[in-house]
């Protein structure tokens, strides 16, 4: 399982949102044995490694252990930095899932469904929007499913969601 924190704020200037997200992504990935990947983050001439962003976020966050839990990932090999996608996402990540409050009826899946899938040996990407306006539009058709992790279509702000949708899916795969 694979979350993807898609950039929805600003294509040229890193902000403090992009920042927060991914030092609140390390330990969640760590926890639940998730990889990471951010997508179309502004990162700049500055920082073009993963090690070099996670060096800097390690400086200005106490989130995560002042950001060790994101050193640790970048450490293993699991976090990554993408583009926007052109059309569609990277294969490697797996099944790209959109996670929403507003499925598709025809794409959408269960945490459960998801785990079902990873107990077969599918992986998924899972897609989160930051910002208040989620993915654009045509990332959203792109998904061919949609995850509403509380099956009620309640809006999740996005850090309560990046920990939801992750622990539900895990807790089902247990069960598995």
């Amino acid at each position: 399982m694979t979350i993807g924190l898609y950039n929805s704020y600003d294509p040229v200037k890193m902000h403090e949102a992009h920042r927060r997200a991914l030092a609140r992504a390390g330990p969640l990935c760590l926890g639940f044995d998730c990889n990471l990947v951010a997508i179309g983050f502004p990162f700049g001439r500055e920082m073009r490694t993963p090690a070099e962003i996670v060096a800097w976020i390690s400086e200005t966050t106490s989130i995560g252990k002042d950001g060790q839990y994101l050193v640790r990932l970048a450490e293993a090999g699991r976090f990554q930095v993408v583009d926007f996608p052109n059309k569609g996402f990277q294969p490697q990540y797996g099944l790209p899932v959109l996670t929403t409050c507003k499925p598709d009826p025809k794409k959408a899946i269960s945490p459960r469904q998801a785990a079902e899938l990873l107990a077969r040996g599918q992986s998924i990407l899972l897609v989160f929007g930051l910002g208040p306006r989620g993915v654009p539009k045509d990332v959203r058709e792109t998904c061919p499913k949609h995850l509403d992790a509380t099956g009620r279509g309640l809006s999740m702000e996005t850090a309560t969601a990046l920990g939801a949708v992750p622990a539900a899916i895990n807790a089902h795969l247990l069960m598995l």
